[in-house]
């Protein structure tokens, strides 16, 4: 049988492809670094030193940013920047983007005068964002002296602000952030979808009142990684609306534990499900893992949570069901029998 002897020059057609595919690849890889633009603060008027208020320019950043429909990174450089409070919005009403990243390798600092940022909730806030990505850097809220007007029973207190908070928002990243000394919770996040919170650091005294590490709410498919939680209330809590989280290898103590709840304050309620937390340790904490109910009618739910491979260590209830919660003991609803209750 004769055999076909390919000539020299020919390239098989595999190796064409492959070269095509070769050179596509790095075309449209050479196209996406043009594209992408990193927006220095200190470009927009930002002043290290923790003195100078440099909201104005981290807005102008965010803006701009907002403005082209490719990826941006909005760099903050090392040294403290004073920023007081701040919402950068989303919606095609105001970012085209859907993809922006902040990359911190220096200090975000709230203002040390409680009242400045102490009435409005949030410190931080990012509402109806979509691809939004924090990477590292340290966001130091300074509430220490709200703290000390809250533990000494002063009345015109305010109620404190959230140091991170993210609502109405989708495909979310929080990856190597330390958030510290917050005056009341570190972060939210609200009504949002999809959110990878990885390698967090969060820190504040053990008396510090109200300072969650995390709070997740109304919100699906979250996932709290890695991270490790030392605060003065619950390093994690999972309000009402909470489905589909995964929680695992969590460091966590000082603090109050992880909580499901307080559920059933309201008669029309979002139910909590689909919830595993697994892999963690607890480390002098007051409470290991806990669900928390209000004794009154509601049609809300907890069902589908998973407790799994957990170390407690000088933990003072490791397994807490309480379906009597009343935090203040004072004109508390009807109560519910346990026993009665699982039967």
């Amino acid at each position: 049988m004769a055999h076909l002897r390919p000539k020299h020059n020919t390239i098989p057609l595999l190796v064409i492809k492959a070269l095509v595919h070769y050179f596509l690849f790095t075309f449209k890889t050479t196209i996406a670094s043009y594209d992408d633009q990193t927006l220095n603060v200190i470009d927009f008027g930002a002043k290290a030193g923790g003195e100078i208020d440099s909201s104005r320019a981290f807005l102008d950043a965010w803006e701009s940013a907002c403005n082209t429909i490719t990826p941006s990174t909005i760099y903050v450089p090392q040294g403290r920047f004073l920023i007081g409070k701040v919402v950068f919005k989303g919606s095609h009403e105001y970012c085209k983007s859907n993809g922006i990243t902040i990359k911190i390798d220096g200090a975000l600092v709230a203002p040390s005068n409680y009242d400045d940022i102490g009435n409005d909730g949030n410190w931080l806030l990012f509402d109806d964002v979509n691809g939004v990505s924090i990477i590292g850097g340290v966001l130091d809220g300074q509430g220490n002296g709200l703290w000390a007007c809250k533990r000494f029973g002063n009345r015109n207190c305010p109620m404190g602000a959230t140091n991170l908070g993210f609502t109405n928002s989708n495909n979310i990243v929080i990856n190597g952030v330390t958030s510290v000394n917050s005056e009341m919770y570190h972060i939210v996040i609200d009504r949002s979808k999809n959110v990878k919170v990885q390698g967090v650091r969060v820190s504040a005294s053990g008396n510090s009142p109200n300072t969650d590490g995390i709070h997740v709410q109304l919100s699906s498919f979250v996932t709290i990684i890695a991270s490790n939680i030392a605060t003065g209330d619950d390093c994690i809590s999972i309000g009402p609306g909470s489905t589909n989280l995964w929680i695992q290898n969590i460091a966590c103590g000082p603090g109050h534990g992880i909580s499901v709840g307080s559920l059933g304050k309201e008669l029309e309620e979002a139910g909590v499900e689909n919830v595993t937390v697994k892999t963690v340790t607890f480390t002098g904490t007051e409470n290991g893992v806990r669900i928390k109910s209000w004794g009154r009618p509601s049609n809300g739910f907890a069902r589908n949570i998973i407790f799994q491979h957990l170390t407690m260590i000088n933990v003072q209830n490791p397994i807490v069901i309480d379906q009597n919660y009343c935090p203040n003991e004072k004109d508390c609803p009807g109560q519910v029998n346990f026993q009665e209750h699982i039967n």
